[in-house]
């Protein structure tokens, strides 16, 4: 398959983030298509056995098996490193599929882990209940206070695992901070950069040695299909991570990283223009209800540090109604416009009650912990006019007397 010209690192990363977002890793074949290929085949063909022998051995350049490598997969990756300011990526069947593997592929049984106490459900599973069943240990601590971070510190541990802004509660961490305390103790970190995406904040830029993706949520950005990603150094991303994957199989399928590589050539306009709707939808809503959480307004906790790392605020922010569970779902049944949806990220401005749904699993002690109460509701705003929005929280909030 030939390379188009110029796709190469020296050229790429002189070029600004939204060209990124459209040409960044594309490959054509001698066909010379426009748009990226779907090579929809799980295996390939070898002129000869010493060819197959080779690419076996590493001696030769090519495509070996689906698992391993696919061209537009390839692309996908490719162009995820370039806009992350990463030197490799590796992509997935999910969001989680990237989480587990960023962390297994690089601990054992011994290993000290230590992370934020807001995540996402799933994530909070693996380092509650997944990584102990390997003799995985994680101390759990207020991600928004550097001085934890240090005072957590053992001899025996291996990383830092953190996401921000958080999922739901947008905790915003010092990124700068957190990592330097990380390097300076030999510690890698991963950073779950899922709400923000390279097209408002990089933490590779601040010090992060690994960022992990959701790509399902921005990066596709219109509700579509599954995926994960991975990126850091080559030397992490060949020799740690994908030993892991290939032989565990977490694999992206080729049409999936098509879709996520045709999301990524609008995500720098969406993620921008939905920043927007939601910093006035955020304006109106806040006027309304006991609390509400979003990282461009001034009321939110860590408002001047959200706004040094990110570009804008992004779309998604989290309100808290007083009547607990009954007046939460009240108003998710009250709304006619926005969608009630476990997603985020979407075109679509979507909706969802976290305690019963997207953290359902986890003990009320640890939803309580991490500051998600049975009147927390988490929004994303997605493409549609805000003034539209407005009206359908206008009437919603009325409903349910807010």
């Amino acid at each position: 398959m030939k390379r188009k010209t110029g796709q190469d690192r020296s050229v790429t990363d002189r070029w600004r983030p939204a060209t990124k977002a459209v040409r960044g890793g594309t490959a054509r074949s001698e066909w010379g298509e426009t748009s990226e290929a779907i090579f929809l085949t799980s295996g390939y063909a070898y002129d000869c056995a010493a060819d197959a022998a080779a690419r076996f051995a590493g001696e030769q350049t090519g495509m070996t098996y689906s698992r391993l490598q696919n061209p537009t997969t390839e692309m996908l990756e490719q162009r995820i490193a370039i806009i992350e300011g990463a030197e490799a990526a590796r992509c997935m069947a999910s969001g989680m599929a990237a989480m587990t593997a960023a962390l297994l592929c690089q601990l054992a049984q011994g290993d000290h882990v230590v992370a934020s106490r807001a995540l996402f459900g799933s994530c909070r599973w693996l380092t509650d209940t997944l990584l102990p069943r390997f003799g995985i240990t994680t101390t759990i601590v207020d991600g928004t206070d550097p001085d934890a971070w240090k005072a957590a510190l053992k001899l025996e541990t291996k990383l830092f695992f953190f996401e921000t802004p958080a999922n739901p509660t947008l905790d915003v961490i010092d990124l700068e901070a957190v990592c330097k305390i990380a390097k300076d103790a030999g510690v890698k970190t991963v950073v779950d950069n899922a709400f923000a995406t390279a097209a408002l904040q990089r933490p590779l830029d601040y010090g992060a040695d690994i960022v992990a993706y959701s790509a399902t949520k921005m990066m596709d950005g219109q509700g579509r299909v599954l995926a994960g990603a991975v990126a850091g150094t080559e030397d992490f991303i060949l020799n740690t991570l994908l030993p892991f994957t290939r032989n565990t199989g977490p694999t992206l399928s080729a049409f999936n990283a098509w879709v996520v590589l045709k999301g990524l050539e609008t995500l720098d306009l969406r993620i921008r223009r939905q920043s927007e709707n939601a910093l006035a939808v955020a304006r109106f809503i806040e006027k309304r209800v006991p609390r509400l959480l979003y990282p461009a307004l001034p009321s939110h906790p860590q408002h001047e540090l959200a706004m040094r790392q990110m570009a804008a605020g992004g779309p998604i922010m989290s309100l808290f109604v007083d009547g607990g569970r009954v007046q939460a779902h009240g108003l998710l049944d009250a709304l006619r416009l926005v969608d009630i949806s476990n997603n985020v990220g979407d075109s679509r401005s979507l909706m969802t009650h976290p305690a019963s749904t997207t953290h359902a699993g986890l003990t009320a002690e640890t939803r309580e912990q991490m500051g998600i109460t049975e009147g927390m509701l988490r929004l994303s705003i997605g493409l549609e006019d805000p003034d539209d929005l407005i009206d359908d929280f206008d009437q919603a909030l009325a409903a349910v007397g807010l």
